[in-house]
């Protein structure tokens, strides 16, 4: 943290609004507050909270000194999981803020990458914010209140989610390795710079850290206000909720059935699943009933060219989806069934229109596809789909092409917020650790709960095995969560690598996909751990190049 820190003043929010190269250039500042006012009252406590909320969302460089404008945290961050995995397939040679190479494993893999320096750099960045306020409130004789007490919950919270992406991306997942031993991260507890931190911790002592922050969070929140507001704005503010989702993630990745499944259900409390009217609205707003948190992305602060929606939602106008269209595995989509009204985001028969599209059938003249006989029906079928979501001339279309995530206003540049924890995960969370404990009748139950509302023939009772129940576990996870970043963190977990050629092949084209074409599984291959910033470890005297991954 001495390279990622030494630069920030902790709690100066000044936001800057700027586009890809695709002429944006607005500058717009929003809560400026100085380190030494931050714990002078509640109020200014939550002026530091919401500048973290919304260093979520924004550019690095706008939050944190010293960050890059191509990086617009989780807005790439969230997506970054499915792309590396082959969830998110690429149709074509784009490689825009870097997506191409994230996907070919040329990021994560290389210590001086933007991916592997600024994801670090934004996960410590919460955790120094989240240490200011844990440490002024707990150290400073405040008087308990419900908005103190929220405020640290809140901080907790942050903390906990920080070191939880920083230890399942810098260090050898938990149930694959000797998390005893296995070096994590660092642990960082300091407020004020130098923000020197210990070395390596292992990975348990990073988990004991997550387990015990999220413990003191829910305690907290027991005290706390609640989400104070109403609509997608109060969904950016996390809760107890949003605790509890957390505690049944980091125990679903360690393997602590009991605790996921119990965990699981607290988090869900209070957000009912969607219907399906709302599940194919586009998955842009934190509104939908079932979201547990979600960046409200602000419209005058909004990264346009950085965005969620540019690197993944085939509605968004920008090159990097117009020129290369985001599809679904094909095996994944064959074997939706035609009851299950999750399918129509997929379409496994648009025309391949791009002339640029790796696998050399784009255009009327390669065209494979039977059902049409005439470039006339080509084009009509292109124009229909374009018609329908709303796409502008300039956008192609692929076979499997994906519509789930779509903007609220298809077509432009405009900002939607980012989804980040919703229900629907943690019922599958519940039904996988009741399956992986042989509670099949439970496992069930959680299982029917779910696909029951998006598939009115499913029978969990068809899969009576916890082989049978994990691989439509599996398949659940794959289609109700594509898009949302899970790819990566399920593969470490059930130890899965990559294969585009298994089966009759994903989709993916082998000369761009190149060496990501096949990748071994985590417990044999260690470039699933993202490098260490190699300017950190140049500058953290903790640290050496022994540490490095």
């Amino acid at each position: 943290m001495t390279h990622i820190l030494k630069k920030s003043f902790l709690v100066f929010f000044i936001f800057v609004l700027a586009s890809c190269q695709e002429d944006f250039l607005e500058r717009t500042p929003t809560d400026a507050i100085s380190a030494t006012s931050a714990l002078s009252s509640v109020e200014n406590m939550q002026l530091v909270l919401n500048g973290v909320h919304r260093g979520l969302y924004s550019q690095s460089q706008t939050v944190f000194p010293g960050g890059n404008t191509a990086r617009a945290n989780n807005h790439y961050w969230v997506p970054l999981g499915d792309n590396m995995t082959g969830i998110l397939i690429h149709t074509a040679n784009a490689n825009n803020l870097g997506w191409r190479d994230a996907m070919q494993w040329n990021e994560h893999t290389v210590p001086t990458s933007l991916t592997s320096e600024l994801m670090w750099y934004h996960r410590y960045n919460i955790i120094a914010h989240a240490n200011l306020l844990i440490n002024g409130i707990t150290e400073g004789g405040f008087t308990e209140t419900p908005e103190l007490f929220e405020v640290l919950g809140q901080a907790y919270t942050y903390r906990a989610y920080a070191y939880l992406e920083l230890v399942q991306h810098y260090a050898r997942g938990y149930l694959i390795g000797n998390p005893a031993s296995d070096p994590g991260v660092p642990l960082l507890f300091s407020t004020e710079s130098p923000f020197t931190s210990q070395p390596r911790s292992t990975v348990q002592e990073i988990y004991d850290q997550i387990e015990a922050d999220l413990d003191d969070a829910i305690t907290a929140f027991a005290s706390g206000t609640g989400r104070t507001g109403s609509g997608a704005e109060a969904k950016s503010q996390l809760s107890v909720n949003v605790a509890h989702g957390l505690k049944a993630r980091m125990a679903l990745s360690m393997g602590d059935w009991a605790q996921a499944a119990e965990s699981a259900i607290a988090a869900r409390d209070g957000f009912p699943l969607m219907g399906e009217a709302d599940w194919l609205s586009g998955f842009n707003s934190n509104t939908l009933s079932e979201v547990i948190w979600g960046s409200n992305v602000i419209g005058a602060e909004t990264t346009f060219f950085r965005s969620y929606f540019y690197l993944a939602s085939n509605t968004f106008n920008g090159s990097q989806i117009r020129n290369n269209p985001k599809i679904a595995d094909r095996r994944m989509v064959d074997r939706i069934p035609a009851t299950d009204f999750r399918g129509q985001v997929f379409l496994p028969d648009a025309p391949n229109t791009n002339s640029s599209a790796a696998n050399g059938e784009g255009g009327w003249a390669n065209n494979t596809n039977p059902l049409y006989t005439t470039e006339e029906e080509f084009d009509a079928a292109e124009a229909a789909i374009k018609a329908q979501y709303g796409m502008v001339s300039g956008h192609n279309t692929h076979p499997y092409q994906a519509f789930k995530l779509k903007q609220a206003n298809p077509g432009s540049i405009d900002p939607d917020d980012v989804i980040y924890m919703r229900s629907a995960e943690m019922y599958l969370i519940e039904a996988e650790a009741e399956a992986m404990q042989g509670n099949i009748a439970a496992s069930q139950a959680a299982l029917q709960a779910l696909v029951g509302t998006r598939d009115t023939g499913f029978d969990a009772t068809a899969y009576g095995t916890q082989a049978a129940l994990m691989d439509e576990i599996k398949f659940q996870r794959h289609l109700e969560l594509w898009g949302e970043g899970f790819g990566y963190t399920d593969h470490i977990r059930w130890d899965e690598g990559v294969d585009h050629a298994a089966n009759g092949g994903s989709g993916a084209a082998e000369v761009l996909y190149q060496n990501a074409f096949q990748i071994e599984r985590p417990s044999v291959n260690d470039e699933w751990i993202f490098k260490i910033p190699q300017a950190e470890i140049d500058a953290n005297p903790n640290l050496s190049g022994a540490d490095q991954n």
